[in-house]
């Protein structure tokens, strides 16, 4: 991985403007791009770098926007919207200060929504400050989209709960403080036999070493669950409860998947803009041929269409919310609809400006070469594209 690559300029605001944005997201999106754009982090250590990332989150209020306000939290609920914002311009700076900002707000998520009062106090207060780092241990390696045939076994014992089994593909795996595992507590229940457990990082029978290096690198690993012990207060939420706690968390987060690949391909294209400015071709620039000016077309409208679904989204959840009403639509179907809009969309974005760059598209370091790697698991995280697409055909043929 390179180091942090400046911006060749500052994103454009106007799209604050849109009546999807309250006065307080515009003021937290204007506050936060100066920051975002002072910040310098070596991330040739991914691990290193994301845990600077959080402390310098935390540090920087932007943490906050994680956990409610009964937490600590700037906002009196999470806010689809804020977090939005908060995803969209991270991700335009640097795709792993996106992902240490994520993953503080998805792994204590079900701490926010289900978590006892004693559970809140012990972690959201910490995740907000930065000094506790969140992970959400959901997969296995035989349960990815199919969370009812997850094998990990949480057994009642006499002073609490007895874990077993294996998580993989989990975010911050090893660099976390604590893990909200989800394992079964009814083994032929499927999804209705799964219950929340808070696991501390420093559990007994808790193996995390095993680390995954993956394209675009950043902290994942295998957690090795062999007699882990947990006191009965680490249950989270009600017991077998555990697949809605999870699927309600995704869904306050699936809409921001969608922000951080609009991020990254409003980066794309700001660095192909630059590219095609500077570039000197047969007396002129690359800017001045009709074929770059009809590319950088295509990108931009590609760019704003899934803007305007992911903001749609975000902000009928944040309705919904606020009116403690059902959503105007569907609004599964408007999450899945952003994030497989944003993710295909910023990854064809993506392609076609390394493809402006020609050669040194392809060159390790430069800012192009390295969002095509950091964009292609988006497609695939938090439910693949394919998933996505049987969410929205199931809605239109409910009508």
């Amino acid at each position: 991985m390179s180091a942090f690559v400046a911006p060749p300029a500052p994103p454009s605001v106007a799209h604050l403007a849109l009546p999807f944005f309250g006065d307080e997201h515009r003021a937290l999106a204007n506050d936060l791009l100066p920051w975002a754009d002072a910040q310098r982090i070596d991330e040739h250590d991914d691990r290193a770098a994301c845990r600077e990332w959080v402390r310098q989150l935390g540090d920087g209020g932007w943490l906050r926007y994680c956990v409610p306000a009964s937490s600590g939290g700037a906002l009196e609920k999470l806010d689809s919207r804020a977090l939005v914002l908060l995803r969209e311009t991270l991700a335009y700076h640097s795709p792993l200060a996106d992902f240490a900002f994520a993953m503080q707000g998805l792994g204590s998520g079900c701490i926010t929504l289900a978590g006892s009062s004693a559970q809140q106090s012990d972690y959201l207060t910490a995740v907000a400050n930065g000094t506790k780092i969140a992970a959400f241990a959901l997969s296995e390696p035989d349960a990815g989209s199919d969370v009812g045939a997850m094998a990990t076994r949480a057994t009642a014992t006499l002073d609490g709960w007895q874990l077993d089994g294996e998580k993989t593909w989990i975010s911050n795996g090893g660099i976390a403080d604590f893990y909200c595992v989800f394992a079964k507590t009814e083994p032929a229940g499927g999804t209705r036999g799964i219950t929340a457990f808070i696991v501390d990082a420093t559990a007994a029978g808790l193996d995390t070493s095993e680390h995954i290096h993956v394209m675009a690198p950043h902290p994942l690993a295998s957690l090795k669950f062999d007699g882990c012990r947990v006191p009965r207060d680490a249950q989270l939420g009600e017991l077998n409860g555990g697949f809605k706690l999870a699927m309600r968390t995704l869904d306050i987060f699936r809409a921001s998947v969608a922000a951080a690949a609009l991020g990254m391909g409003r980066r794309a294209l700001a660095e192909a803009v630059h590219h095609a400015k500077h570039r000197k071709m047969f007396g002129q620039t690359l800017a001045d041929f009709q074929l770059t000016q009809a590319k950088l077309g295509e990108m931009a409208a590609l760019i704003d269409s899934a803007a305007l679904l992911t903001y749609r989204a975000a902000w009928m959840r944040d309705d919904a919310e606020r009116r403690g009403a059902p959503a105007v639509g569907d609004l599964s179907a408007a999450a899945a609809m952003a994030k497989m809009a944003a993710t295909e969309n910023a990854s064809r974005v993506i392609d076609m400006a390394l493809q402006m760059h020609g050669g040194l598209g392809v060159k390790v370091g430069t800012k192009v070469e390295s969002l095509y790697r950091d964009i292609r698991s988006l497609r695939i995280y938090e439910g693949a594209t394919e998933v996505q697409q049987l969410i929205i055909g199931k809605s239109v043929l409910k009508g």
